[in-house]
């Protein structure tokens, strides 16, 4: 018999509103969710705490973890605090790192998680991927998709805005991933999930042609949309290609090596990207790129973000090296640093800067 469909893991429930997290218990009494109200509730030392004193009284039958920081040590210690309790659901309620962290717990303890995003600085809130800092660096954990997705636009509002621009820039970072994954098939024959392509253009699309900024509720919400579109687009495909290319390789670079000064994600996949598109000759879409990054504050040139060109030219020169195995416009071109510097020199013209 022919497949005729496929099952697509995705979260039950996604709720972007203002006001969202005003029926959270209703939403947490899911019988899809927590049967008995036993669920455990990991939070930042930041917007997470301040939302406890808040919600505590709401939750009786919850158990609050801190968490430290977005490594793999502090997700393996919070499995092990939880395993053993009889927890329905794991709620995480804070940024990306907390996200990350709790994702990581919950899947080793087997339970489902509820994802509370109190910033909307990265695709990772809706992904089924988890990146914790280790003692490599930075590594890439394959994890369950969160089973209920949850965005107040009046939490997202009090964060700096600092994050809603992380966000932005790795939103329209999949525009180039996708580049870069079509480019890949071209050449090495390597397979287009189109489902996964397509959720991951549109979700680019959205941000990079809305009239609006961050201050904007519309605005707001197709951000949130696209960035949960995009860690749908990789549970389709099963791995972090239809968001993940050169963009990526270049923010991954900083990270490696210049870990005291990288600038935030979304900073570095949208110079990135933009940077990316010039070297395909996609010089329009670059200049589209520049044009939404800059009106939205974003940076569009290494000195933006503290860093030098020669700095610029060695991250991209290293960047093939975070991500062996995978074909970008990067790998294609194989550029010395001479040739970097000369491309960027010419990016730097193309966009006026």
């Amino acid at each position: 018999m022919p497949v005729l469909t496929r099952l697509i893991p995705s979260p039950v429930v996604v709720d972007i509103r203002r006001g969202a997290l005003d029926d959270l218990s209703a939403l947490l009494a899911d019988q899809r969710i927590s049967s008995n109200g036993k669920i455990a509730v990991a939070i930042s030392g930041g917007s997470g705490l301040k939302l406890r004193d808040h919600f505590a009284p709401e939750l009786p039958g919850a158990d609050w973890y801190p968490v430290g920081g977005g490594t793999i040590d502090e997700a393996v210690k919070l499995a092990d605090a939880m395993r053993g309790k009889r927890y329905d659901a794991v709620v995480a309620l804070g940024g990306g790192k907390i996200i990350d962290v709790t994702k990581y717990a919950a899947a080793r303890v087997g339970l489902p998680l509820v994802a509370i995003a109190t910033n909307l600085s990265h695709d990772g809130i809706c992904s089924p991927i988890s990146t914790l800092d280790n003692d490599n660096g930075r590594g890439s954990y394959g994890v369950p998709t969160p089973i209920a997705l949850v965005i107040d636009l009046d939490v997202i509002r009090d964060a700096p805005v600092r994050f809603v621009r992380s966000g932005i820039g790795d939103a329209i970072s999949n525009l180039s991933a996708i580049a870069d994954w079509e480019l890949s098939h071209q050449v090495t024959g390597e397979p287009v999930d189109g489902l996964a392509a397509a959720m991951a253009r549109s979700a680019g699309e959205a941000v990079l042609r809305h009239p609006g900024g961050v201050g904007d509720d519309d605005f707001l919400v197709t951000l949130s949309e696209g960035l949960v579109m995009s860690g749908i687009a990789m549970s389709i495909s099963g791995d972090s290609r239809p968001s993940s290319g050169a963009c990526h390789e270049i923010s991954h670079a900083f990270d490696l090596l210049f870990p005291a000064r990288a600038a935030s994600h979304g900073e570095q996949c949208g110079l990135g990207a933009a940077f990316a598109m010039h070297l395909r000759g996609a010089h329009d879409g670059s200049g589209r790129m520049v044009e939404t990054l800059r009106r939205h504050g974003l940076p569009v040139t290494p000195e933006e973000m503290g860093f030098s060109v020669d700095e610029f030219v060695r991250a991209v020169s290293f960047a093939p090296q975070t991500r062996p195995g995978r074909f970008t416009i990067l790998e294609h071109l194989d550029l010395s640093d001479d040739q970097i510097r000369d491309a960027y020199a010419d990016y730097a013209k193309a966009i006026g800067s």
